[in-house]
């Protein structure tokens, strides 16, 4: 990799300090910059000043030439001042992504998408793991990516779930296989309109060769289309088409059909996972194992033992026969309409809201009155999610005075055969500092109604 010697990384997250971490050690002088105060490891601080390096906090204004490049953390915006200020001085900026793809030598696998990205990413890690050769899962998920990517051997596969966030400053980025899950509307309090949302997804196979592969969804009408941009062979997937080749469900199986020849890899009655969106899920999953080498029996092996990731969908327990569920990684409204969709006959309590990203709710609506017996709001968010609720025709609308007080009146309504469902369609930060805490600090309640 070349470039200076001297580098800003911008941002002290998990990313940022990754960055800083692999460069250093590197023997690069590290300036690890964020717009406010903050906490680091004692070690990462000794090897910053081993080169030189040190964490600043404000005034970036001073470091205008003392560095080439910038390395950005995702949760950074492209439009920051700081950041125009960094380009216009003619200093490089690129995404924590592109740091990892510079160094790293072995084959890489990226997974974007609205929805579904670490579900995916973690049955493709599992999938890995059958290879003979070493692997790991990174990006927007577990460790930064580029300290995934420098501890790994050129003989290694590397499975990056990604963002548009981090996909914004891309520049060489070229994964040997790119998977696009999905695109509805999300993140525009960033992006402001779905082109530019969409540009930053495409730059997951912009760069990408003729020995490359695209995985698209070729049930999503706009992700179906972008086969046409890509110089990647393309390898669609689709639950509900027979596809001439690709990855699909036929006769209850998920199958691959590449080069004349077609592998049958399990039933879907054998998975534990369950709704439309995961079976898009494992499909596209299926794919990246398929070009990684992984066996049909391997996969199969997998895909049998899985049981889901955390916040997802996830099981909690019963109380009284009523079943509930953690979904609190669904940040978005789409997702909310896939959980819901995963309960074919309904008779749902619904527990929605939290920090608004202002994105339209009519769909989501219209799925809550047709598969919700009881939408209970909470949050920022609840007194808008109300009124388009009410717009739409929406019954058993209850408002939650707090967290506890949204479960504890979910507890108190909920009968068998209903579920109880946490599907925020909403981000956790007027309540919570991210997703995780947010689903963890519900199961511990529901527990609690448990004991």
């Amino acid at each position: 990799m070349s470039c200076s010697k001297n580098v800003i990384v911008y941002g002290s997250g998990i990313s940022g300090q990754g960055a800083a971490r692999v460069l250093a050690k590197r023997g690069w002088r590290i300036f690890l910059y964020t717009d406010y105060s903050c906490k680091i490891a004692e070690e990462l601080e000794k090897t910053l000043a081993a080169t030189s390096g040190m964490v600043i906090c404000g005034n970036f204004s001073k470091l205008i030439g003392s560095a080439e490049l910038m390395v950005l953390s995702p949760g950074i915006p492209t439009d920051m001042p700081s950041v125009r200020l960094a380009e216009n001085s003619g200093m490089e900026v690129i995404s924590e992504i592109e740091l990892a793809y510079r160094i790293y030598k072995g084959s890489l696998i990226a997974i974007t998408g609205t929805n579904g990205k670490t579900t995916t990413t973690t049955i493709v890690g599992e999938m890995l793991k059958k290879l003979s050769v070493p692997s790991a899962i990174g990006g927007n998920i577990g460790l930064s990516l580029s300290e995934e990517a420098e501890r790994l051997p050129e003989n290694s596969w590397l499975t990056a779930e990604v963002s548009s966030f981090q996909l914004e400053r891309v520049r060489s980025f070229a994964p040997d296989i790119a998977v696009v899950l999905n695109l509805t509307p999300d993140h525009l309090e960033r992006h402001h309109t779905m082109d530019s949302y969409s540009a930053a997804k495409k730059r997951i196979f912009a760069q990408q060769t003729k020995e490359q592969v695209t995985v698209l969804n070729y049930d999503d009408p706009i992700v179906k289309r972008w086969a046409a941009e890509s110089k990647g062979q393309i390898c669609y997937f689709s639950r509900k088409k027979n596809l001439k080749k690709g990855v699909f469900i036929q006769d209850g199986n998920f199958v691959v059909k590449w080069k004349n020849k077609v592998y049958i890899i399990c039933s879907v009655k054998e998975v534990h996972l369950f709704g439309g969106h995961n079976e898009e899920n494992i499909l596209s999953a299926i794919a990246c194992g398929f070009f990684a080498g992984v066996t049909p029996e391997d996969m199969a092996v997998v895909l049998r033992d899985f049981q889901g990731v955390e916040h997802r969908l996830e099981y909690v327990t019963t109380i009284e026969g009523v079943r509930y569920y953690n979904d609190s990684k669904a940040t978005n409204t789409d997702s909310v309409i896939k959980a819901l969709n995963a309960f074919e006959n309904g008779h749902v309590i619904l527990l929605a809201g939290g920090h608004d990203k202002m994105t339209d709710l009519g769909l989501l609506m219209k799925e809550v009155k047709e598969k919700t017996d009881m939408l209970i709001l909470l949050g920022e968010a609840k007194e808008r999610f109300h009124e388009a609720a009410l717009d739409c025709g929406v019954k058993g609308i209850m408002l939650a005075d707090s967290f506890e007080d949204a479960v504890q009146k979910a507890y108190t309504i909920a009968k068998e055969p209903q579920v109880v469902l946490l599907s925020p369609g909403c981000s956790s930060y007027d309540m919570f500092k991210n997703y995780p805490e947010r689903g963890r600090y519900f199961k511990q309640l529901v527990m609690a109604l448990n004991s």
